[in-house]
């Protein structure tokens, strides 16, 4: 069960330091946070949503952690900016629930994912500033 309120560290920004989100809304199989400390122009959303299909052995859950942000093209944009834009960044987990005893596969390959995107391999110390290898290539387009 999510918190009501994320503020304790549970999400940080590049620089590592701590963003605070409150509980926006709840719709369904998704919840919705707000950016705490967020312009009203400019949304700061996260997301979690879950999405089951099939049944019996063939039954899929779909998870989907989601951050969407609109950023101030006046700002980082030299020209035709007339709107702001939207960065979203987002991970799914495709389940086999009806095919699986317990968690545990799926548990390593989040953990896979998380350190493939927040580290280098060269320590172990978890990167916000987008220098993992994982995070490095989604972020400049790279192979």
């Amino acid at each position: 069960m999510l918190p009501t309120n994320l503020n304790t560290n549970e999400v940080k920004d590049s620089a590592g330091a701590e963003q605070e989100f409150t509980r926006h809304s709840t719709l369904g199989t998704a919840v919705i946070f707000k950016d705490a400390a967020e312009a009203p122009n400019l949304q700061h959303r996260l997301t979690v949503s879950h999405k089951e299909i099939g049944d019996g052995s063939a039954r899929r859950r779909r998870s989907v952690v989601r951050f969407d942000l609109d950023v101030d093209t006046d700002t980082t944009v030299a020209t035709d900016a007339v709107k702001p834009a939207k960065i979203s960044a987002y991970t799914v987990v495709d389940i086999p629930v009806g095919a699986l005893n317990d968690y545990t596969d799926v548990t390593s390959l989040v953990a896979n994912l998380i350190s493939f995107l927040a580290t280098t391999g060269s320590g172990t110390t978890v990167l916000f500033d987008g220098t993992g290898h994982g995070s490095s290539a989604l972020i400049n387009g790279t192979l």
